[in-house]
């Protein structure tokens, strides 16, 4: 059993103020950095607890991030409405799978994960690449500072992906924006401004779901996985809000390479952790 010490309260509300605000720049609400962290700072634990913990603090921070993208007016509603009713049922499940899962291969589950999405993001595009194949539906916002953004998205294709996306990010317990902001804006063309405010009310609706199904399964355990779970959920969605700001600031192409970065030393991390000695 954990004892919740102020110190170790301390660390945890640094260490999700700073998760959150990268999470939510980048648009993927911070879980694939915060699992791993957690992953590493209690080894002996379950699975299950740290992605139930996870996925409680992701969605304070998804929230969070949501709030103040809708007040910038990036977030494509009609899109993410659907997206999210399609990851419904996936989240469901993967937060039911999870404790199926012994911890050296969720690790190395995770790790794959990763590294196939960077090396995916790490392609460079082409230029005048033709749009998403299948049938489109056209978008156009125009956010509070007057930017415009016209594209067309494959919905039914997207609403595909997100059953899948749903389930594989529920069962690791990291939301699954690390992985819907790749393909909303390299398989199904969608801004990346767009993108990251689109997955973060998407992953507010994904990760709130799997929350409940992890209380209602016990995934927290007797220790005091939610009074861990409430103080990184409070620092994360304060970090959120500057995220958000911040994401203003910076260009498409520097969130993508941040992402890319971010899923490579955490690919390389979680995998020599996975391979390693027991």
């Amino acid at each position: 059993m954990h004892v919740l010490t102020l110190q170790t309260a301390l660390l945890l509300a640094l260490l999700g103020a700073g998760v959150g605000a990268f999470g939510t720049l980048v648009g993927v609400g911070g879980g694939f950095i915060l699992t791993p962290l957690l992953l590493i700072l209690y080894p002996n634990e379950a699975p299950e607890t740290l992605a139930a913990i996870g996925l409680v603090a992701v969605f304070a921070n998804a929230g969070s991030g949501s709030l103040a993208y809708w007040r910038q007016r990036r977030i494509d509603l009609p899109t993410g409405l659907l997206f999210a009713a399609a990851a419904l049922p996936g989240a469901v499940l993967g937060a039911l799978a999870t404790g199926l899962l012994p911890r050296r291969a969720f690790d190395l589950l995770m790790a794959a994960l990763l590294a196939v999405l960077a090396a995916w993001l790490a392609v460079p595009r082409r230029p005048g690449r033709r749009p998403p194949a299948g049938r489109l539906t056209r978008r156009h916002l125009v956010d509070r500072a007057g930017h415009e953004f016209d594209y067309r998205v494959p919905l039914v294709r997207g609403a595909g992906y997100s059953v899948g996306v749903g389930f594989a990010s529920s069962l690791l317990g990291i939301g699954g924006g690390v992985i819907h902001v790749p393909l909303l804006v390299r398989a199904l063309g969608v801004p990346t401004h767009v993108a990251t405010a689109t997955s973060h009310f998407v992953l507010a609706i994904m990760a709130g779901t799997a929350s409940v199904t992890h209380v209602l399964a016990g995934s927290f355990g007797g220790g005091h996985g939610v009074y861990r779970a409430l103080v990184l959920a409070v620092s994360l969605a304060l970090g959120a809000q500057a995220g958000a700001r911040l994401s203003g600031r910076v260009s498409a192409r520097l969130i993508e390479r941040m992402l890319t970065v971010a899923l490579v030393l955490l690919a390389v991390r979680l995998g020599w952790t996975a391979v390693g000695p027991a």
